[in-house]
């Protein structure tokens, strides 16, 4: 099957609201690509004109060379799996993998040869009698699985397919899907979520959505150490997002504090939002000191989560330090420091549009 997808300038409306706003956008072959945003910001219907569920008002999708923008979802090639699993409850697990190739009209001498083949990619060998009423959660997401790889797509879509897991399920699918994707390095797959850790973890690229337009578009890498916007810092990982000023070449302003950083093509006066992630936040002297009032301590297991008021307008720094013996108190004074090359400064204007 063709693999990779790209959106033409692809637009989709209800009602007169547009929920989806001229997405240009291309997922290479074999690449993950992951849509992360929060409820409402378009990356579930960027994942529906794929599969055919939604007609694009404008624009026009490819999956591979073929524009299948007018295509019905059977004729697309893909594999699709969403949060409710979806599977027949009537239905053995065999019979459930077996669905898709059935109704595409395989032959019956390749289905049981496909099923065996996708149930034991998937590690569900040996529960091809089972009902799905008698697996757990985390087996019945694996048979969804095993179900859209048997039609063997060139495309695979998964849409929020491990929110209704636990923590502990939902990451060893993580690494379950991670290795599938080792054994499919030629299947695009498009994976929609709003949780960062799923996106930072699978994904060889991240497209940031929000109020339906696409925002950002990167590396794990490059959106994490270096972000564009304020809405990417603070939606891909944590980030304390401070409003400087930028005074000379290498320093900003912040509460009363002077800073180093990197400011080349800032223009000297001008308001910027410097972005530090909280794990860069170390406690002590040190570079980049700021001084200030404990406003709240979080215990979070291996660290201690520090909110601390600075300068002059009581604006929060959080710093993620090592989990300490005596953790300051509510209202102690405390000194927190960063190192200038961990400081990326937002312009005021880079915008999210």
């Amino acid at each position: 099957m063709s693999s990779g997808i790209r959106f033409d300038r692809v637009s989709v409306a209800y009602g007169g609201t547009t929920v989806l706003d001229a997405l240009d956008l291309t997922v290479e072959p074999g690449e993950v690509m992951a849509l992360l945003g929060p409820s409402g910001s378009g990356k579930t219907t960027a994942l529906r004109a794929v599969a055919g569920f939604v007609r694009p008002a404008s624009g026009r999708v490819f999956i591979g060379e073929r524009d299948v923008t007018a295509l019905p979802p059977h004729r697309r090639g893909i594999g699709m799996v969403v949060q409710q699993y979806a599977l027949f409850p009537h239905m053995r697990v065999a019979d459930n993998v077996a669905f898709g190739l059935k109704a595409r009209k395989a032959a019956k001498s390749e289905i049981a040869g496909r099923v065996a083949e996708a149930l034991e990619m998937t590690g569900m060998a040996a529960y091809a009698r089972r009902y799905p009423r008698e697996l757990s959660g985390g087996q019945q997401q694996r048979v969804a699985i095993a179900r859209a790889l048997a039609v063997r797509p060139g495309v695979l879509l998964l849409d929020e397919p491990l929110s209704a897991l636990d923590a502990q399920l939902r990451s060893g699918m993580l690494a379950e899907l991670a290795r599938l994707h080792r054994e499919l390095p030629d299947v695009s797959i498009l994976y929609v979520t709003h949780d960062q850790v799923e996106a930072l973890t699978l994904a060889d690229r991240i497209a940031v959505m929000d109020r339906a337009r696409l925002r950002d578009c990167g590396t794990p890498q490059q959106l994490y150490r270096a972000p564009r916007t304020e809405f990417t810092a603070s939606f891909v990982g944590d980030a304390n997002l401070l409003a400087v000023t930028v005074r000379t070449a290498g320093a900003v302003s912040f509460g009363g504090f002077e800073l180093r950083a990197d400011t080349a093509d800032a223009v000297p006066g001008a308001a910027a939002t410097l972005c530090v992630r909280p794990h860069l936040v170390g406690l002590g002297d040190g570079p980049n000191a700021l001084t200030g009032r404990v406003a709240e301590v979080q215990w979070r297991g291996a660290t201690h989560r520090l909110h601390i008021e600075v300068g002059e307008g009581g604006a929060r720094v959080k710093a993620d330090v090592r989990e300490l013996r005596t953790p300051p108190g509510v209202g102690d004074e405390v000194t927190v420091h960063f190192a200038p090359q961990d400081a990326v400064l937002l312009s005021a204007g880079v915008t999210d549009g």
